[in-house]
This record gives structure tokens, sequence and C-alpha cells, in this order.
């Protein structure tokens, strides 16, 4: 295989090679995302259409641009590309998919037969274990720094089967920590509260950080043998080439946190406004079975009024309503 041509801005934007297996792995997705979409319109169901948005540009997109575009073309001659397209599978790529949600899509377009085949699966005794918060964590860290560390990433950039399992572990890695806090609740402890949510993703975007700064500061050479061989004539310095590399880890791992929280921190509103909808609802409803009305026959006794629920329960919720109504 000859070096390609220098790598230049307009090379960066337009070149582009394919890669069949990621290529059949895209469209198998975003066609079984679609069906579920155009199902439930048929039903007169809606589904987001940021959702849509998200799952095809960022999560699929992100499939697209780190196995075809010219980080796969470079990526066996200079290290920061395959640093880049690794971040991208392990962190963006699962962002994105996850805010699509295709396992709630599929929940809701299969037919209850096999929608609850799907719910068993992943409420299912394995599942909970990959997707435990700290277990998924430690599942990411390690994939990433096995990567870099052992013989895997050079052996992949020789042996291409090898390359392309690398890719779907760095995927599947990325997305057992990412949908489960993001779209799946029923796999979660039930510790694992929006406020635990958002410190676990704050301190995940700082764990994601280390495997980038390792690779920037390491003194020996990540697959040094590989890159010194075939390093092209214009290509920067090797160890230099790795420090780019590390940086953009970094860079990309911090940029990729922001939005994750602000996810999380969104769907925490939006539960603590539907919690607020229903316990108001609940007391309306509470009220009007306490009160008499005054349409009671004349002579009847008025019935025994009953104290309401939030004024005899010791839960959490009940002490917030009591804090919030005033006396009377």
């Amino acid at each position: 295989m000859g070096s390609p041509p220098q790598l230049t801005t307009g090379r960066l934007f337009s070149a582009w090679e394919p890669d069949l297996p990621a290529l059949l792995l895209v469209l198998l997705l975003g066609g079984l995302y679609a069906w579920g979409v155009v199902r439930l319109r048929r039903r007169g169901e809606p589904w987001p259409v940021p959702r849509v948005a998200a799952f095809a540009l960022l999560g699929l997109g992100a499939l697209v641009v780190a196995t075809m575009s010219a980080l796969a073309v470079y990526d066996r001659v200079l290290f920061w590309p395959a640093a880049v397209q690794n971040i991208l599978l392990d962190l963006v790529a699962p962002l994105g998919l996850a805010l699509g949600d295709p396992l709630g899509l599929a929940v809701r377009a299969l037919p209850e037969r096999r929608a609850e085949r799907v719910r068993r699966a992943m409420t299912g005794r394995l599942v909970r274990l990959l997707t435990f918060p700290l277990v998924s964590t430690a599942l990411v860290l390690t994939t990433e720094l096995t990567v870099y560390f052992t013989p895997y990433f050079e052996t992949a950039l020789r042996v291409n089967w090898l390359h392309q399992l690398m890719y779907l572990h760095l995927l599947l890695a990325g997305s057992l920590f990412v949908v489960p806090v993001l779209t799946r609740e029923e796999t979660l402890p039930r510790w694992c509260t929006h406020p635990v949510r958002a410190a676990l993703v704050f301190l995940d975007g700082i764990f994601d950080a280390v495997p980038g700064i390792v690779v920037m500061t390491h003194g020996t050479l990540i697959a040094g043998a590989w890159y010194l061989s075939h390093a092209p004539s214009w290509s920067p310095d090797v160890r230099h080439d790795q420090q780019v590399g590390g940086g953009a880890m970094v860079s990309i791992a911090e940029l990729v946190a922001l939005p994750f929280l602000l996810a999380i921190l969104v769907q925490w509103a939006r539960t603590d406004r539907a919690e607020s909808v229903a316990l108001d609802r609940r007391l309306e409803t509470e009220l009007v079975r306490a009160v008499p009305t005054a349409s009671s026959p004349a002579g009847t006794p008025a019935p025994d009024l009953v104290r309401p629920w939030w004024e005899t329960e010791n839960s959490e919720v009940a002490q917030r309503i009591r804090q919030q109504r005033p006396e009377r």
C-alpha cells in the first residue's frame, strides 16, 4: 500500500474511502430506525424530530466520519487521525445514538410480544451488570487504555478484520454507559436519580480525559514500530504526532461532556415538571374528596373530613407539599 498524498486542509474534507462493514452497519441502523419512525407515524403517533436528527447526524454521522473520511484514509500513516477516529466511535457516536433513543422507539413500534422481549432483554441480569454505572465507566476507561497500551492497536493496524472489531468494541463500550444514563432508566439502580446521573456524567468527563492525557505525555511511542516504518516523508515527527493525537482526544472528550451533561439536566427539569403536574392533579382530587358538597340533603350529617394524604404521609414528596402549601 502506497503512502497517501500529503494531508492538507482541502484533503481533510475531501478525502474519503468506503468501508463496507461500517457502511452496512450504518445502513442497517438507519433503516431500522426509519422503519420504526414510519410505523409510528402511520399509527398517528409522533416521534420527536430532534431525536431523529440526533440519531442520524450525530450518531450515524460520527460513524461515517470515523470510518470513511480522511481520518480513515490517513489513520495508518499518522497517529492523530486514528486517535480522533477512536474517540468519535467511543464518545460522540454513542451520544448521538442514545439521544435518538432507538430502544424506546423499538418498544413503541414493535408488536407487543416482540416489544416485551426487548424490555426483558434490556432488564436482564447481564445487561444490568454491564450497564451498572461504575462498571460501564470502568469498561470505557479500560477499553481506551487497552487499545493504546497493549499490542491491540498496533495489531489492528496490520490486520483489517481486527481493525473492524476494534471499531465495534469502542462503539459498544461507549454505548454501555451513555444509553442507560440518557434513555434506559429501567436498567439502572433506583439510587441512580437524575442528580446522581449528572454527577456521574461530570465524573465520566474527567475520566474520559485520562487516556488522552496519558497518550499526550507518555514517553514511549504508541504503535511506534508501525508508525516509524510507515511515516510518509511529509509527516511531522512521530512523537509530535502522538502529542497532537493525545491533545485532540482530551479536547473532544471535554467537548462531548458538556452536551451530555446538558441533556441530563434537561431530562431532570422535564421529569420534575411532570411530577409537579401529577402532584397538582392528585392534590385537586384529594381536596374535592375532602370537602363536603353544598348539595347534601338537609339533616344529613356531614361526612367526616379526611385529612389529605400529604398531611399524614412521611414521604419526601409529602414533605415538599407541606412546605409549599401555606398554613390555613
